[in-house]
């Protein structure tokens, strides 16, 4: 089984797949991110599906691995390559942006040499539980299977063996062979055919289009932009949902049961997102899921959900999948997310506060047609910010009075606050200021400890928790506050793990689950905005570079990293590690940590003024 940092990602704005480095696709949903794979060989092995396309005879002791790979530069256009003895071949995977098809496009080129190679296609459908009815169709053939139809398309010859379709054939210096597999409802004709090489440059040519917008420079342009491409991969064209990962059930703890479905829009995650997207001049899209929230949220505030579908659906239930084992028999694989009806109070700080940004990158004039809304969303929260809540990491035990929830309750009524005093927005600005104080009053006394000198996870207890590590970002506490000193040093000696940060301990059993879980990616990167805060800027520099050696060889995370056994940890690419990377890198970009609420760039008469241009000229196409 690959290790999860083995897998790039490829993808059209609707859906992704996973590509080893052994050049076997292991996970594709269709025709959507939250749709039945019909590739699951990531949670099981290859009889649940998958797409194998490498030479017939690696190289000895590569375990049929690339000699190396990379993303076309500036696109999500993967090129893998072997070395092999009698030559090297390269093996280009693709998504066209979709329009009214699904293609899935590979094309092999012969290098040098000759080259043996071997093709394997296992369809299976709804989760690898379904074998396709399979038919020769012109150059290739057609699989059908209830409600899901796909066809493959190549020069290369094909034969069936053991209900999988295999080919075996050599290429040659200066030789292209491709395979285009399309997929469409069953009961509607055969998708149009594409030309390969177009499609490879029309695709080309769109992503370099898209990341041309981006006004990012500086020593850390590269990780930046290519996980703005990432972000955007992971994005629901049709909606501008934003998905939390690409895939299902990837362990936080390898052979353990902290297995959840991300491939669905978290609410929490709108502030980083739209501040990432803002920063990097994407407004666009930072609109797009401006108006996926809105969507989302409408309806009577106290149905406000963490977490919802592509489309905004609030249906999400979640049921096992028995028949398949799991990542390295990590089980239960899990469909659906049973927390989308938890009361998660930090859910209308981040709404609110993800709004409050998007008024202030806003030209001077737009109007504001959200903040109906965001007042509906503030009347709720006037009558239960004093409740208990399951906090921002779902614990599945009992309710709590998180520290971080009250944090972001008094988020909330701030930037109501700041919306009528500063915007002219109509509302009750005095009864909101003096709810801001209650709860600020309320957090200084109940959620620190004057023992240990740290804020605590919830009031009365003494245990920590990373979040806590966003207190002077969200602008609660300014980042030269000695709580917030006293906070960060409590942080780094009782919640790392190899000097990296844990979201919490979770040998106390307050989560509801069994085992534990490796260093959350995020809660490093907060612990790097909060080092600037408090003018270590050596030590959060040395922090971010090292995490960004924590990414694949193809520049991704996943949500998790193991210390212990040096490999990464759940569902992946994991958005809620990007969006920090992001933001980590703009800040040491600026030299200065900002809060939340003020985008990093401003916008003057309608357009976006991008930060500083470095003096020395970038590499690459810029």
């Amino acid at each position: 089984m690959p290790k999860i940092e083995d897998y790039a990602l490829i993808g059209d704005l609707h859906t992704a797949a996973l590509v080893g480095r052994n050049g076997s696709i292991d996970w594709m949903c269709l025709p959507r991110f939250d749709s039945p794979a019909c590739f699951a060989a990531l949670l099981a092995d290859s009889d649940a599906g998958r797409w194998l396309l490498a030479p017939a005879n690696p190289a000895p002791g590569s375990d049929g691995n690339c000699t190396r790979r990379r993303y076309r530069e500036d696109t999500l256009i993967l090129e893998t390559e072997w070395d092999v003895d009698g030559g090297s071949v390269r093996v280009t995977d693709f998504m066209p942006v979709r329009d009214d098809a699904v293609d899935l496009v590979r094309i092999v080129e012969g290098l040098s040499g000759e080259v043996a190679m071997t093709m394997e296609l296992v369809l299976r459908f709804d989760y690898g539980r379904v074998v396709p009815w399979v038919r020769r169709h012109g150059q290739g053939i057609s699989a059908v299977a209830g409600p899901d139809s796909a066809y493959l398309t190549t020069h290369a010859p094909l034969r069936g063996h053991d209900k999988r379709t295999v080919s075996e054939f050599t290429v040659r210096a200066g030789e292209r062979i491709p395979f285009v597999l399309r997929w469409a409802p069953s009961h509607e004709p055969e998708p149009r055919r594409i030309n390969p090489s177009r499609a490879l440059d029309t695709t080309c040519s769109f992503w370099r289009d898209w990341i041309d917008r981006s006004e990012i420079t500086g020593k850390y342009k590269e990780p930046v932009e290519r996980s703005l491409i990432t972000l955007k991969a992971l994005t629901y064209a049709p909606t501008g949902g934003i998905v939390a990962a690409a895939t299902t059930s990837l362990p936080e703890q390898l052979g353990g049961s902290r297995n959840w479905d991300y491939r669905y829009c978290w609410l929490r995650d709108a502030s980083l997102t739209l501040q990432s997207l803002l920063a990097a001049g994407y407004t666009e899209e930072a609109a797009a899921w401006r108006d996926w929230l809105l969507r989302a949220v409408a309806g009577d505030p106290a149905d406000l959900q963490i977490v919802y579908g592509l489309d905004g659906a609030r249906r999400l239930p979640e049921f096992d999948l028995p028949w398949l084992p799991g990542y390295e028999g990590s089980a239960p694989v899990r469909i659906g997310n049973a927390a989308a009806p938890q009361l998660q109070l930090d859910v209308w700080g981040e709404v609110l506060d993800g709004l409050a940004l998007t008024r202030a990158a806003s030209p001077a004039g737009s109007g504001d047609s959200s903040w109906d809304i965001q007042i509906a969303l503030m009347e709720f929260l006037e009558g239960a910010w004093d409740q208990p809540d399951n906090g921002l990491w779902e614990m599945r035990g009992p309710r709590r009075h998180f520290t971080h929830s009250k944090v972001m309750a008094w988020v909330a009524a701030d930037r109501m606050v700041k919306g009528v005093r500063k915007s002219g927005l109509p509302g009750p600005a005095d009864r909101w200021a003096a709810l801001r104080s209650t709860i600020h009053k309320e957090v200084m006394t109940d959620g620190f400890n004057q023992e240990l000198n740290t804020f605590v996870q919830s009031y009365g207890s003494t245990e920590l928790d990373a979040s806590l590590l966003l207190i002077p970002r969200v602008g609660f506490l300014p980042h030269n506050h000695p709580r917030v000193a006293g906070t960060v040093k409590a942080i780094q000696e009782r919640l790392t793990e190899d000097g990296l940060v844990l979201r919490y301990r979770t040998e106390s059993g307050h989560d509801g689950l069994e085992g534990h879980e490796g260093v959350f990616l995020a809660c490093s990167f907060w612990m790097v905005d909060a080092l600037l805060g408090i003018d270590r800027k050596d030590e959060a520099t040395q922090m971010f570079e090292r995490l960004l050696d924590l990414r694949n060889d193809v520049g991704l995370l996943s949500e998790e990293w193991d210390p212990r056994t040096q490999r990464h940890l759940g569902n992946t690419p994991q958005a809620f590690s990007h969006f920090p990377l992001i933001h980590s890198a703009l800040q040491l970009h600026h030299g200065q940590a900002h809060d939340s609420d003020t985008p990093f760039t401003e916008r003057k008469h309608g357009q976006q003024e991008s930060m500083p241009k470095n003096p020395e000229p970038s590499k690459g196409k810029k």
